[in-house]
């Protein structure tokens, strides 16, 4: 039963697996684990993350492409629920057009971008997709009317996923039944179901040819595949999921903006976190999200117990200052991809 929910992609490391079902466990009960309105937004933007990075490993770790403009699809999901629901009201039907049109647009310049970039090599894809990115985020800063400019869209949800709605008068371990929970799980569900998605798609034959493309261009072509057609494809589908990624976290911010969801720096933390949890795993994206994320939000905290505690040192405890926080989260990430070179999923699976 399990094996057929992962499309038969086991862990196949007894540590990787109790790792996956910690991280699912700690993600289904962390508004009971964790008190708290910031635990909760951590593990939130966890399972946005999870499911953007995993969108980007299919393209990357499957199909060998290099594009910077996968922000750009994240940003076109969150923009669409932040301007339905700024036009149309608080609805559910506000929400399905902001969906639906978010979709349609991400794959019509997916295919664009796919039929008429992927025919260049490497490193020119690459920067094509990065000059598209950069002019999309242009747009969106310049076109106010409709995006809001830099200062974003803020908008309202139906009320049973508003912070003020509450389900029930009693706290249940713990934890208020409020739109805000309600919110949560469905961001749970809704991550749950795209990552088995994604596996399914990885470990079809579809992801099969992909998986030689990479090892083997010339060769996958020579025996009759259409290389340019199955890169297209890969990129398409992996920007529709992006752009799901961004619809959820329009509904988990209830606002929008340029450095919510176009920034550059979201798109360097997307390729840090699949080269950490180790490319052409899915699982990684799991893991690497979790870890980034965390490490990112709590930090800053630990580094000031730290520098409270060795104030009897003063230059130790300069080092350890919080504002130095990006200094020891870029030396986490260097050690980390000094030990773990295949990322951590693939230095488990090949122990």
């Amino acid at each position: 039963m399990i094996s057929r929910m992962l499309s038969h992609d086991l862990p196949r490391s007894r540590t990787l697996a109790i790792l996956l079902v910690l991280l699912l466990l700690a993600l289904a009960f962390a508004p009971f684990l964790f008190p708290g309105v910031k635990a909760l937004g951590v593990a939130a933007k966890v399972l946005v993350f999870l499911v953007l990075v995993a969108s980007f490993d299919l393209l990357l770790g499957y199909a060998g492409i290099v594009s910077f403009a996968h922000t750009m699809f994240f940003g076109i999901g969150a923009y669409g629920i932040a301007i339905a629901c700024t036009r149309y009201g608080p609805t559910w039907e506000a929400i399905a057009i902001g969906i639906g049109s978010s979709l349609m647009l991400s794959f019509v310049l997916a295919m664009a971008v796919g039929l008429f970039s992927l025919r260049v090599r490497a490193i020119f894809f690459a920067m094509i997709t990065l000059a598209v990115a950069s002019a999309f985020q242009t747009l969106a800063s310049q076109l106010s009317d409709i995006t809001g400019g830099d200062d974003g869209l803020n908008f309202k949800l139906p009320d049973i996923l508003s912070g003020g709605f509450v389900l029930m008068d009693e706290k249940f371990l713990g934890a208020t039944i409020d739109g805000r929970l309600i919110c949560y799980y469905l961001l749970f569900v809704a991550a749950l179901v795209l990552l088995l998605a994604m596996l399914r798609i990885v470990n079809s034959p579809f992801g099969r040819v992909l998986q030689a493309i990479r090892e083997n261009e010339f060769r996958a072509e020579a025996i009759g595949y259409r290389v340019v057609l199955y890169r297209t494809a890969a990129s398409v589908i992996s920007a529709l999921f992006a752009t799901l990624a961004g619809v959820m976290l329009a509904l988990w911010l209830r606002y929008n903006g340029p450095d919510a969801s176009l920034s550059f720096e979201i798109m360097m933390d997307v390729l840090l976190i699949v080269v950490i949890g180790g490319m052409g795993t899915i699982y990684g994206a799991a893991i690497g999200a979790a870890l980034f994320v965390v490490s990112q939000s709590y930090l800053q905290d630990l580094l000031r117990l730290a520098s409270e505690a060795t104030s009897g040192l003063p230059w130790l405890s300069a080092l350890l200052s919080p504002d130095r926080w990006l200094l020891w989260l870029g030396v986490l990430f260097v050690l980390s991809v000094y030990y773990f070179p295949t990322g951590i999923v693939g230095k488990l699976r090949a122990r």
